[in-house]
């Protein structure tokens, strides 16, 4: 079989000259070698992040990248959206609690720390698109950061009171002082001995003598001892401008100075003083002005 010769046209010589095979060779082989070692140059070149700065491959994982970045901020800003409602939640709760309190409740501007402003916007060289969710996302983030300060400056604000409340509570003479029948002659009545009619600032408690007589709230003993109308007498100062006093007593239990707790034994009942026969005087003072006291009981039975 007759070998295949190949020729080209020489412009120069006007004339077809053969192609020596050799040549062809060589540059086929040259460009085989070139085209292995360009793949490989650009294996390599992926391998280590792209360092010669092709990225002919890297374009597309960027691409990926970025749109697994996005979803993720919007996520993230989803979440924080419901941390505010969770916030917005807990402030209304936290309201209910100021009112327990006494404290009056936070306004909603106040509750928001300010958060109806704009803030500024920020430029992180992105897309028009990531910028967005990028500054969303702070604004989020600082709306939820002021609201949650507030929330704790409130809270703190009403475990202060509690506590307080707790204190003065305890101080509020609030439970009955002795067993007996109570007798509701507060204010204008006849005296029963001298027979005409003047204010009775107290309430008369009629019991055996001897019965117990307790402190009706926590304070310190101003006074332990013979007073003229109401024999021996205990008066006790509970701070606040609240004071209390017992009288007709047979027998008085503590000294003047000492402290005292709601409940605790302070005297026992008698017939001292101005009195008709057995019977505990009670009075409640605030600001040196007598109070009714069954304005103060917990409970009003009688016994």
């Amino acid at each position: 079989m007759p070998k295949t010769r190949l020729y080209r046209f020489s412009v120069e010589g006007l004339s077809f000259q053969e192609i020596r095979w050799g040549r062809v060779r060589l540059a086929l082989v040259g460009m085989l070698i070139g085209a292995v070692l360009l793949f490989a140059g650009l294996e390599l070149n992926q391998r280590y992040d792209d360092p010669l700065g092709v990225g002919i491959v890297r374009s597309a994982g960027l691409v990926r990248e970025n749109r697994v970045l996005k979803e993720q901020l919007r996520f993230m800003a989803s979440r924080i959206n419901q941390v505010e409602k969770n916030l917005d939640a807990l402030g209304n709760q936290g309201n209910e609690f100021r009112l327990r309190v006494d404290l009056p409740a936070m306004d909603p501007d106040v509750a928001k720390a300010g958060t109806g402003g704009t803030d500024e916007r920020l430029e992180f060289g992105t897309t028009r698109d990531a910028g967005d969710l990028l500054n969303n996302l702070r604004s989020m983030v600082g709306r939820v950061e002021r609201e949650a300060q507030m929330q704790l400056t409130s809270y703190a604000e009403v475990s202060r009171k509690y506590e307080q409340d707790k204190v003065r509570f305890a101080h509020l003479p609030a439970i009955k002082p002795m067993q007996g029948y109570y007798s509701r002659d507060f204010g204008l009545r006849l005296h029963p001995i001298l027979g005409y009619y003047r204010p009775h600032q107290g309430i008369d408690i009629i019991s055996d003598q001897g019965t117990p007589v307790y402190a009706t709230a926590d304070g310190s003993v101003e006074f332990a001892g013979r007073e003229s109308g109401l024999g021996l007498m205990v008066a006790i100062n509970h701070g606040y401008a609240i004071k209390t006093m017992y009288g007709h007593l047979s027998k008085i239990l503590v000294r003047e100075g000492q402290m005292v707790k709601r409940g605790d034994l302070i005297a026992r009942s008698g017939n001292t003083g101005l009195s008709t026969g057995p019977h505990l005087h009670y009075e409640i003072r605030v600001n040196g002005v007598a109070h009714n006291p069954f304005d103060y009981f917990f409970s009003d039975d009688r016994k």
